[in-house]
């Protein structure tokens, strides 16, 4: 029986944080047991915002040798850079017929991004579109973000039945895969807030690459209070997240965590966090520098990706052409 398929697509905009790690990258390794898992490096989404070529390169192969080294077997998955397969850009302009601008106009996303834009350009309105042809180009089952994605996934359902109805039915019709339960690790200098390596305050976040001092450092700074007193409360927001990173890390439960530290103060729970972060990520780090210092490996795992990726896509989008009209041969 084959197995349903799962994909999932992060853009190459720099290192990730330990909240990408926890919450997706490390699930994405289980993944691959039972399902046909399908990881995608998203350069093409990247350049809606303007980028400098030798930058995106460079950004584009580290995620490609992060995924390897957080457990992804390319072997295994189907993991490709998205600007090498064509038929991505060749179906969104198909499916661009059928959407409407009422409803990219109402994308949540597109509203917030449009407002800080002098002038707002043709891909970032389009882009969802591009992502909806992600998504169907591999005849995905499940996709698994979190609820700020929901409205994405209800737009390439809303056009995956739209496109079935018009022509018969092509697209398997993608539904949801909600993330494993665990700990939504907070900014470190404001835990009111995710952890982004977007924030001004590069002591708030930790990322994936970071050195083992700066780790210790950026922990060290993390924001408590004067209570004194280790407790998993939400009353106690920063205690709280130090907890949640380290209980993560440890895979134990908050309340054992908690426990662990009735007696400590917040020195010794801050050590203990930065040596749980530094040892789990150590593993990750040493396979990355290996991966990423490997040229040649590096380029055959891509080369690989995009074949697959391409034979698995061009089926798809073969049916697509026959059903709209287009000549084949």
């Amino acid at each position: 029986m084959d197995k349903k398929v799962v994909f999932s697509a992060i853009q190459p905009s720099g290192s990730l944080t330990i909240g990408n790690y926890l919450g997706a990258l490390s699930n994405f390794a289980d993944l691959q047991k039972d399902y046909q898992c399908i990881y995608c490096v998203a350069d093409m989404h990247a350049i809606t915002v303007q980028q400098k070529p030798a930058d995106l390169r460079r950004r584009t192969l580290d995620l490609i040798a992060l995924y390897v080294a957080c457990g992804i077997d390319p072997e295994e998955s189907l993991l490709y850079i998205q600007s090498q397969v064509p038929e991505h850009a060749e179906l969104t302009w198909v499916l661009n017929t059928i959407t409407s601008i009422g409803q990219l106009n109402r994308m949540t996303q597109f509203k917030d991004k449009s407002k800080k834009q002098k002038e707002v350009y043709a891909g970032l309105l389009n882009y969802p579109v591009l992502m909806v042809s992600d998504i169907l180009l591999y005849q995905t089952s499940y996709v698994p973000v979190g609820e700020d994605q929901r409205q994405h996934i209800e737009l390439t359902r809303d056009i995956a039945e739209r496109f079935n109805t018009r022509y018969s039915p092509t697209f398997t019709v993608p539904e949801i895969m909600a993330p494993k339960v665990g700990a939504r690790i907070m900014s470190l200098q404001n835990p009111a807030v995710k952890m982004s390596k977007s924030d001004a305050d590069e002591n708030a976040f930790i990322l994936i690459l970071d050195e083992p001092d700066v780790i210790r450092r950026k922990i060290k700074r993390a924001v408590t209070d004067s209570v004194g007193e280790v407790h998993y409360s939400d009353e106690q927001p920063g205690v709280k997240n130090l907890l949640d990173i380290y209980s993560s890390f440890k895979k134990i439960d908050p309340d054992e965590a908690e426990r662990e530290f009735a007696s400590a103060g917040y020195g010794e729970l801050k050590e203990c966090v930065a040596e749980a972060v530094v040892e789990g990520l150590s593993p990750v780090q040493e396979k990355y520098k290996e991966i990423r210092g490997d040229k040649k490996e590096l380029e055959r795992i891509c080369r690989h990706g995009a074949e697959r990726a391409h034979y698995m896509a061009s089926k798809t989008l073969k049916k697509v052409y026959r059903k709209v009209g287009f000549v084949q041969f």
